[in-house]
């Protein structure tokens, strides 16, 4: 795997596709999944709005509510449950489309034709999830913050002035950079482990079945664990 992906980013520097091939991509990591990121955002912010309310309150900080939400959003639960989301609607895809033209002897054709299979088939998907992954992200993070304003200000009456001061006031450069990081590296995850999930399918539907299912499972656990490492590291 390690290999693999030492010869899919230079591959993607030296031969980065068509660019109607990387736009294409992007529509399907990026804009396709657009969907579950705002419903996710929105209920995920909520969510917190309303457990860190009732944390706050027992300490007669309810006027930190905003702080709270953003901080939780923006340096943590942004990036990877935006990574999770796309790993199962995308990744899964990926590794699905890879995998049966691998067992269909397509990828096979490529290279009996002299024709580079990274070219065409993983470097588009790499760019696209490096630039969708983020973009996804920012999205979350903003959608999130509004849920948390709609319960914590409009349903449960804290101050909207504070839930925006503070969290302004809490919020540096450092958090946002911290995010924009984990997005990048989630997205070369996900782009990694699906194509090469896919590229090195077995034969038959069983083999591409296991291989989409174990795609999934590795690029969520190998989010998670990298992102423990990137937290130590960046905070």
């Amino acid at each position: 795997m390690g290999s693999f992906l030492g010869y899919a980013l230079y591959s993607m520097l030296r031969y980065p596709g068509r660019p109607v091939h990387v736009l294409k991509q992007i529509n399907f990591i990026g804009a396709k999944s657009l969907f579950v990121i705002v419903l996710t955002a929105a209920f995920t912010g909520m969510v917190l709005a309303l457990q860190g309310y009732y944390t706050l309150a027992k300490f007669g900080s309810e006027g930190m509510l905003g702080a709270a939400v953003s901080l939780s959003l923006i340096r943590e639960l942004g990036p990877v449950l935006t990574a999770l989301m796309v790993t199962g609607r995308a990744g899964s895809a990926i590794t699905a489309e890879i995998g049966i033209m691998r067992i269909s002897e397509q990828i096979d054709a490529l290279e009996t034709m002299a024709l580079d299979p990274y070219k065409y088939l993983i470097s588009p998907k790499f760019i696209a999830a490096m630039i969708s992954v983020p973009l996804l992200c920012a999205i979350f993070d903003v959608v999130g913050i509004y849920g948390g304003w709609l319960i914590g200000v409009k349903l449960l009456g804290v101050n909207p002035g504070a839930y925006f001061t503070e969290m302004y006031r809490a919020v540096e450069w450092k958090d946002v950079y911290s995010g924009i990081i984990k997005s990048y590296s989630f997205g070369v995850i996900i782009a990694w482990v699906g194509c090469y999930k896919g590229y090195y399918a077995g034969h038959g539907a069983e083999g591409v079945s296991r291989a989409t299912t174990e795609s999934v499972v590795l690029s969520s656990v190998l989010v998670l664990v990298w992102d423990y490492f990137l937290t130590s590291v960046l905070l």
